[in-house]
């Protein structure tokens, strides 16, 4: 797939993308996008959100909750099902937003859909690439929010300082484990990020659910869906060591994909009823009618 690079023209304040999506100045609290030290009403509930989310995600804890969640044995549901289940949910470590999920998710997809009109699937996975926040559903466990939702990183290698919050790392067990806290740690020079253990999340989660379930997603939408929380490496360009030739080819459409996920957080509502019919067109495309999750 060839990815051609689309130009930002920073004018008064605003970023505006090719075919008129702009980029708001600031987020829903009137902030700066993930400035995670602004004096806001989320700013103490995001930090120690990231001190219990840097102790306990763990290389043990991460093996343990894939090998629980990847057998896909709670709940059989479509898609859109999914995205409504999603409604009752604000993501605690977002410093950006506190709409429900599903506004998020059309927000993305909506604002992906007008600048890239013919990449069907760069809208789909725009829509979907939170749903493995249903882990905060009783169905699915009720995972406390450290084990759902924030950036994610590698773990079984150091912690790089790029990491929001990086210093509550140092209450982690793998922080002072000579077999995880050195460069490449249990990994090895462009080993390829698929062989690498990321924090455990509703990234990583969507990600087993679209693979499992045969999704025909391109393998660029896959790589977003579980690596678009992983800021320290499409932000800071940390942990390039690991990466092969693919994941190069696919962080192109991650930093494109991740403008507008980042950036689409704002009170602008979304009309659910006149675009559904879009996107069940796009899962009926790509996805199965039922999903195992």
């Amino acid at each position: 797939m060839e990815v051609v690079e689309k130009k930002d023209d920073v004018e008064e304040n605003e970023l505006l993308l090719d075919g008129g999506f702009v980029v708001p100045e600031t987020n829903s609290f009137g902030q700066t996008f993930r400035d995670y030290n602004a004096e806001s009403e989320r700013q103490s509930s995001v930090e120690q959100f990231y001190r219990t989310n840097h102790i306990n995600q763990t290389y043990d804890f991460v093996k343990k909750m894939r090998e629980e969640y990847g057998v896909l044995n709670r709940v059989e549901m479509s898609i859109w099902e999914c995205c409504e289940l999603l409604n009752e949910f604000v993501d605690e470590s977002d410093p950006d937003l506190d709409e429900p999920q599903i506004e998020h998710l059309l927000q993305t997809a909506e604002a992906i859909r007008k600048d890239y009109p013919n990449e069907d699937w760069l809208h789909l996975t725009g829509l979907i690439h939170d749903l493995g926040k249903v882990l905060l559903h009783p169905s699915f466990g009720a995972l406390p929010q450290w084990a759902v939702v924030g950036d994610t990183f590698p773990v079984g290698c150091a912690f790089d300082e790029s990491v929001v919050h990086h210093k509550y790392f140092k209450e982690n067990p793998d922080y002072n484990n000579p077999a995880y806290n050195t460069k490449f740690g249990v990994y090895s020079e462009g080993c390829g990020l698929n062989n690498v253990l990321m924090s455990w999340g509703h990234d990583d989660y969507m990600y087993l659910v679209a693979k499992e379930n045969k999704s025909t997603l391109p393998s660029a939408g896959l790589f977003i869906i579980r690596y678009h929380s992983f800021y320290a490496l499409h932000r800071a360009g940390a942990y390039e060591h690991l990466m092969n030739e693919e994941d190069v080819e696919n962080l192109k459409w991650l930093k494109i994909f991740n403008k507008y996920d980042l950036y689409s957080k704002s009170k602008v509502r979304i009309d659910v009823e006149e675009v559904k019919p879009y996107y069940l067109s796009l899962i009926k495309k790509y996805f199965p009618e039922k999903l195992k999750w």
